[in-house]
This record gives structure tokens, C-alpha cells and sequence, in this order.
């Protein structure tokens, strides 16, 4: 289980406790932890969650620092919600937010304290639940060497362009020299908000220090377009897999609105998502033989059964003018091709051309995928469970942006129980604790509120 809200369980109800076990024997490296009950992860339940190697890691390296990068407005989330969920545009937040660096003001964070010929590795991280950040050194190089909890052959780049959620780890080899300390960039920025001088992007600065009081070196700044910047396509794991074959393709397209009670809805298949009445995970336990019916869950978490240990590929298209991030719980996929999607030169928009791999396919647990552009991903239905394809900026899933993924849940009977625990966590709040979507018996959804489906 991976604690997802009213997915696999219904949180932990006031003044309660519950106690996660998680099993570190085969996964090391950098992970989060968030809280996903109303989007309590947006109102700062959120952190860090590092596994460190047993033994010699893939990298060598003398320190490790950490940089978290996030997105911070003194507004509950929720209550901005209400409003938000009534526009369609996406135009600048009155309350915008402020860029937040290992936890304070970005233009007031501590400095990174270099000496000069030693190897860090520089673990960066975003908590943030709707801005991109990026991350540069002018004068240094910085090497990939992990990404989401896979470690990468080394890969040089001059700056880092990291989403909602995502994780990276860089290898940052400091200068010979304390003669001069340095300046890291970091920019804030959603290229779906309507820009704005000073505020989007919004720019932060902060001292790298090799010497205290020693002057700073004024690095001239490559542009944009000269920068070397990380590629999904051009990274390799360290623990290389052949391209897996697909036994079975599903096709999802963002872009969609529906409308009810009033709100406007997105979505990237027939519905927009919502959690049912009951836990999906619950229903796939409690349902039997009808768990493999996907019509069970009920229609609006968008449920899609996967037939044990089959390789599913999943073409993700964003034919729109947002840029979308989406999160695959319960798997590292594959990164198998991106190229373009929907008619972006009518939209003055670049057409992407068609990128694959060279040979080893990259896996990771995020993947974003810009506007007017598609990617392919694969993973083996191998580990039985419901896991949530969602999309990793928070309003964007707000919204609806989400799939339900039901794996071989005729094999996750046999092998597993639901421990009691979880279903008091229920059943303490009023929440049905077994049934289908609705709670119910069989194909009975009645009590179930009308999914909204959506329009092209």
C-alpha cells in the first residue's frame, strides 16, 4: 500500500495513530512522504524519506547535501480549491506563492558550504504541489546520477529542471580553489499562469561558499538554449533492463472538461476522477470473482483492471497548453518514446519530434509531459494491488487529472489480507468498509454521486 486517500485506505482519524511499515530491503535512494487527505501534502504534511545503501553506493562520493525545493502560500489549500475549481483559465494567483529552499524564504536559505576538490552528492527534491523549479551553479558542472529512486550512469548537465514531486541526485564536484565563493540560481516558475515580471518566474539567489568573506565570481550565464538540461531519453539506469514488450496498450488523452453542480471538471478518460464512497483497495479485497469488473469501483475513479504479471503500456497524451506531470504509484515504469500530440502549429506551439532511447530504457515514477506532446511508458503488472496514475501538479489532480490501476486483484486475494486496522480506520469515520464503490453488493452504485463525464 502506498496510503493514497479513499485508494487504499481513509486516513487516520483524529487523535488516532497507525503505524506504516515499509519494507527497505530492495529500495534505496530518494522518496517523499506526503499527506493525501485533502490535500493535506499541500498544507506542508510533507517530507522527506531517504534510504541510504547498505553497502557501497553506485556513486562515490565524500558528503551528501540536501536541497528541497517548494511551493508555499499562507492559504489553506482546500479553500482556494472551491474558487479554483470554477475557472477553466489559468490566470495569476492573487495570493502567488513563495519559493521555499530546504524549508524558508529562498533568498534567505544557508549557503552550500563547498571544499575545494571534494565530491558531494547533492540530493534536490521538490515538495512543491504546483510550480517547477529549476537549479543552477554557474561555473560547475553537475552530474545526474539518480532519478526517483533510480540510480543513473553519470550524466553531465548545466542545470536542473525538476517537477512537482520529482527527485533528483547530482554529483557536484567542488573547484580546486577557495579563491571565490559563487551564487546558485534557482527560478520558480508554472508555464500554465499567465507570466509576470518578477513574479513569474520568480528568481532566487544563494551563496555557494568556499571561503568565508571570499569574493564572489561573476560567472557569465549561458542562455536557455545553450544549457544542457536532463532528458528522460538520454539517461541510463545503473541496473539496465531490456525494453520490455507490450502485452497490452491503454491510451489516455488529457485535455477534456465536463461540468456539475456548477464546477468545471478535467480529466484523461471518460470521467473525472473522484474517489468513490469506499476505498478501491477495499473493494478489490471484498468483491471476489467481480474485483476483475472494473464497472464495480464505480465509473468516476476511472478504474482499469491489469491481468497479473502482463506488460501494459500506457500512451499518455497532452494535446493542451499546459505542461502535465504524472506520478505512477506502486511502479517504476519504463520510459519508452515521446514525440508530438494534437495541433500545436495551430497553436504557434514547437511540434516535438518522436525521441526514444538508445538502448536501455530510463524507469522512473514521474514523467512530464509538455504541451502538445505524448510519451509511452511500460511496466510489468507485477505487483498486485490498486495504485493511482495521478497527475503530480495538485490542482491539476484536484481538477480530476487521475486513473485508477487495479492489479490482478484475483492474486492480491490470495496472497494478502486486509489488515483490521486499516478497516477500523473506516469504520471509526462512518466509511464503509467493503462492497463495491458505493459499498453495496454486486453492480448496486446506488448512493454513489454521478460521475461527470467528459467533452473533448
Amino acid at each position: 500500500m502506498d496510503g493514497s486517500g479513499m485508494v487504499t485506505e481513509c486516513g487516520i482519524p483524529p487523535g488516532d495513530s497507525f503505524t506504516y511499515v515499509i519494507d527497505t530491503k530492495d529500495q534505496v535512494s530518494t522518496y517523499s512522504i506526503q499527506g493525501h487527505i485533502n490535500f493535506q501534502y499541500a498544507d506542508g504534511l510533507r517530507g522527506l524519506f531517504i534510504i541510504h545503501e547498505k553497502h557501497k553506493p553506485a556513486a562515490e562520493y565524500d558528503e551528501e547535501l540536501i536541497m528541497t525545493f517548494e511551493d508555499w502560500t499562507a492559504d489553506e489549500f482546500m479553500p482556494r480549491m472551491e474558487v479554483f475549481k470554477t475557472i477553466k483559465t489559468y490566470m495569476l494567483p492573487q495570493n502567488y506563492p513563495n519559493g521555499l529552499i530546504n524549508g524558508i524564504d529562498g533568498n534567505k536559505t544557508e549557503a552550500i558550504k563547498l571544499t575545494p576538490g571534494k565530491r558531494y552528492r547533492l540530493r534536490l527534491a521538490s515538495l512543491s504541489m504546483t510550480f517547477w523549479f529549476t537549479f543552477r551553479i554557474p561555473g560547475h558542472k553537475l552530474h545526474i546520477i539518480e532519478a526517483d529512486g533510480v540510480d543513473t550512469e553519470p550524466y553531465e548537465v548545466d542545470s536542473m529542471d525538476i517537477g512537482p514531486t520529482q527527485r533528483y541526485s547530482v554529483l557536484l564536484t567542488a573547484l580546486d580553489t577557495d579563491e571565490f565563493n559563487y551564487v546558485y540560481d534557482v527560478s520558480m516558475y508554472a508555464n500554465f499562469i499567465i507570466k509576470a515580471p518578477v513574479i513569474n518566474p520568480h528568481n532566487y539567489q544563494g551563496l555557494v561558499e568556499y571561503r568565508e568573506g571570499a569574493p564572489i565570481k561573476n560567472v557569465p550565464h549561458l542562455s536557455e538554449e545553450e544549457m544542457v538540461w536532463p532528458d528522460d531519453t538520454k539517461l541510463v539506469p545503473v541496473s539496465k533492463q531490456s525494453l520490455l514488450s507490450a502485452d497490452m496498450s491503454l491510451k489516455f488523452k488529457e485535455g477534456g472538461h465536463g461540468t456539475g453542480y456548477g464546477i468545471t471538471y478535467f480529466g484523461m478518460g471518460n470521467a473525472s476522477y473522484e474517489p468513490a464512497l469506499v476505498p478501491a483497495l477495499f473493494s478489490a479485497f471484498s468483491m471476489g470473482d467481480l474485483a476483475l469488473d472494473s464497472r464495480i469501483y464505480g465509473p468516476q475513479v476511472e478504474a482499469h483492471v491489469l491481468p497479473h504479471l502482463k506488460v501494459v503500456e500506457l500512451d499518455l497524451h497532452n494535446p493542451s497548453m499546459r505542461d502535465h506531470l504524472f506520478i505512477l504509484h506502486g511502479h517504476s515504469f519504463q520510459i519508452v518514446e515521446f514525440g508530438p500530440s494534437g495541433n500545436a502549429t495551430a497553436e504557434n506551439k514547437p511540434v516535438w519530434p518522436v525521441r526514444r532511447p538508445s538502448k536501455w530504457p530510463m524507469r522512473r515514477d514521474t514523467v512530464v509531459v509538455r504541451t502538445y506532446e505524448y510519451v509511452k511508458i511500460r511496466f510489468r503488472a507485477d505487483n498486485p494491488g490498486v495504485w493511482l496514475l495521478s497527475e503530480g501538479v495538485l490542482t491539476h489532480f484536484y481538477k480530476g487529472v487521475g486513473i485508477t490501476f487495479i492489479e490482478a486483484p484475483d492474486v492480491l486475494q490470495q496472497r494478502q489480507a486486509l489488515p483490521e486496522e486499516l478497516k477500523q480506520m473506516c469504520l471509526k469515520q462512518g466509511i464503509k468498509a467493503s462492497g463495491n464503490g458505493a459499498g453495496n453488493e454486486g453492480y448496486d452504485l446506488t448512493g454513489l454521486p454521478p460521475a461527470i463525464y467528459l467533452d473533448e
